[in-house]
C-alpha cells in the first residue's frame, strides 16, 4: 500500500471526513498538524500550490482535499491509487 499523507488542521471538518474516510478503509496515513505551525503550513502550500487543509498525498500524488479523495472513493479509484 502506498504511503498517505494528510495536512490538517484541529478545527476543519474536511480534514475530519477525510481522515474518517481513511480510517474506515484501515488506511494508516501520516498527519501533519499545521494548525500552530508556519513552517509547515509554508511547506504544505510551496508543495502543493494551495492554502486550504485538508491536503491529501498517495505516494508521489498530490490527490487535493477532502472533497477530490471522497470524488475517488465514489469514482471507485481510490483502492487502486492506495494499491499502487
Amino acid at each position: 500500500m502506498k504511503p498517505v499523507t494528510i495536512y490538517t488542521t484541529a478545527w476543519c471538518p474536511y480534514c475530519h471526513r477525510a481522515k474518517a474516510l481513511l480510517n474506515a478503509k484501515s488506511v494508516p496515513f501520516e498527519e501533519i498538524d499545521v494548525t500552530m505551525d508556519r513552517k509547515l503550513r509554508d511547506e504544505m502550500e510551496q508543495k502543493a500550490g494551495r492554502h486550504t487543509v485538508p491536503q491529501i498525498w498517495i505516494g508521489e500524488t498530490h490527490v487535493g482535499g477532502s472533497d477530490d479523495l471522497h470524488a475517488l472513493e465514489r469514482a471507485g479509484r481510490l483502492d487502486a491509487m492506495l494499491a499502487g
